[in-house]
Formats: structure tokens, C-alpha cells, sequence
């Protein structure tokens, strides 16, 4: 008998490249805390629109404006393509967290030679961190009531 030696392979060679649609547009999701992000983006002039408004007046803090803009400037490609996103859920910070990670998925399968770029940077690892449950017999997750001696 010949025993076959099975090789395994890395994640990278496994997953298989997106195919941009008719429109030449590239699909990802981004979730942060309760946002969810649905990103499309496609070859263009630098324009961002979010839940049919632009970006700029949608987030307005500069701190956020910066996060969602990140995985842009590290690889080089502000203004080079459109981004079109809906986000639902969470706060603003939650849905810029979740939009920077739906953009970081959709610059690596547009062009898979900047993942290892987008990856050092942390752009394409899910944050995990959530709410913690509010438990009976507690004011908060975690807080309790206040004591009181007398």
C-alpha cells in the first residue's frame, strides 16, 4: 500500500479570490460591537457614500472620519476607488469600526497583493469585544447595588 502524504494548506491558498459583478463592484462585510457594514466598492473618483449620505456629514467627528479612512491610506489608494456602504446597528464609533473592516475585505479580494499590507496593520481581524449582558440581581453587567449598613 502506498500511503499519500496530505499536505495542508494555508488559508490563503484556500480561499478564493472574489469576482467582481456586471458593475465591476466588490462586496465585503464589516461587523464592530452591534454595527454591520455592506460595503461595495469599484474603481473610481474617491467618492464614499454611506446609507445614501456622504461620509463626511454622516460621521462627522474627525476620529472617526480618520478610522474609516485608514485602510486606505496605508495601501496607498485614497482616492482611487468609490465606496458605497449601508451600516445598521450600534453607535457611530461601532459602525466606523465596522466600516474599516468592510473596507480592509473588500481593498484584499480587489487586490489580493495588499492583504499582507492590510493584515500586519490588524484591518482585516474582527474586534470580538461586545456588550457584556446586563445579570438579574445586578445594576449593570457587573455593578452591583449599592450597600447599605444601616
Amino acid at each position: 500500500m502506498m500511503t499519500e502524504v496530505v499536505q495542508k494548506q494555508t488559508s490563503a491558498e484556500v480561499r478564493q479570490p472574489k469576482q467582481p459583478d456586471k458593475q465591476s463592484r466588490i462586496y465585503a462585510t464589516g461587523r464592530r460591537k452591534d454595527a454591520i457594514a455592506r460595503v461595495w466598492i469599484k474603481p473610481g473618483s474617491g467618492k464614499v457614500t454611506v446609507n445614501n449620505r456622504d461620509w463626511k456629514t454622516y460621521f462627522a467627528r474627525p476620529t472617526l472620519r480618520m478610522i474609516i479612512d485608514q485602510p486606505l491610506s496605508i495601501t496607498e489608494r485614497s482616492g482611487q476607488y468609490d465606496i458605497l456602504c449601508t451600516v445598521v446597528g450600534g453607535g457611530l464609533s461601532g459602525q466606523a469600526g465596522a466600516l474599516r473592516f468592510g473596507i480592509s475585505r473588500a481593498l484584499a479580494d480587489y487586490e489580493p497583493k495588499l492583504r499582507p499590507v492590510l493584515k500586519s496593520n490588524g484591518f482585516l481581524t474582527r474586534d470580538s469585544r461586545v456588550v457584556e449582558r446586563k445579570k438579574y440581581g445586578r445594576r449593570k453587567a457587573r455593578r452591583r447595588f449599592q450597600f447599605s449598613k444601616r
